[in-house]
């Protein structure tokens, strides 16, 4: 299996937007949270790297997100079942994209625009954190759609239907991986910035 240096780089290679590179990261770390919630401690790395690379080939080709991928994975020889979860994600809105089957591809569909939500509402708070954000004020910022207009709100409901899940569950479990994402995401970007420099 690939290992996370070669992701990176191919992170890297298709994704220069600093937005980009922060879902990446944010993303790898909360399906890595993930994992250890739904009782796959040992295949953390695997859930993590999938979430490193779930949006590989939107930066440079949106119009064929989840179509490009399978090509730019072959690069660093990813196996059949991580290209069948990335490209799973997209399920229902882009025809190239399988129906998420196994329990880390239906978590990533639901937490993946969920992610989204939630760093903006960061965004609007004085702290800019998710530490002291609460699920009330969530909510409410889920339920204005003029807020973060971008995340489906169709696709996290029906996230949290795929995983046998109310909406407050989705929303309670991804704003703790959040928390917990926070500081080793911050830590990557200035990281890479650094080196970058």
């Amino acid at each position: 299996m690939m290992n996370r240096e070669q992701a990176l780089a191919l992170l890297q290679k298709y994704n220069k937007e600093p937005f980009h590179i922060r879902h990446a990261l944010t993303v790898e770390q909360v399906m890595r949270w993930y994992a250890k919630d739904q009782g796959y401690e040992d295949e953390q790395d695997f859930w993590g790297l999938v979430g490193l690379l779930h949006d590989i080939d939107f930066e440079m080709w949106p119009d064929r997100h989840c179509a490009k991928a399978p090509e730019l994975l072959a690069e660093i020889d990813a196996e059949e079942r991580f290209v069948h979860a990335v490209c799973a994600h997209a399920w229902g809105h882009n025809p190239a994209s399988p129906e998420p089957t196994h329990q880390m591809e239906k978590v990533l569909f639901a937490a993946d625009e969920l992610t989204g939500l939630i760093f903006a509402a960061t965004l609007m708070r004085p702290s800019k954190s998710a530490q002291d954000m609460e699920l009330k004020s969530l909510k409410k910022k889920y339920k204005d759609k003029a807020f973060a207009a971008g995340c489906s709100r169709e696709v996290i409901t029906q996230g949290a239907e795929l995983l046998g899940w109310t909406l407050d569950d989705l929303m309670d479990k991804t704003l703790s991986a959040m928390r917990e994402a926070e500081q080793p995401v911050e830590d990557e970007l200035a990281a890479l910035t650094a080196t970058q420099a």
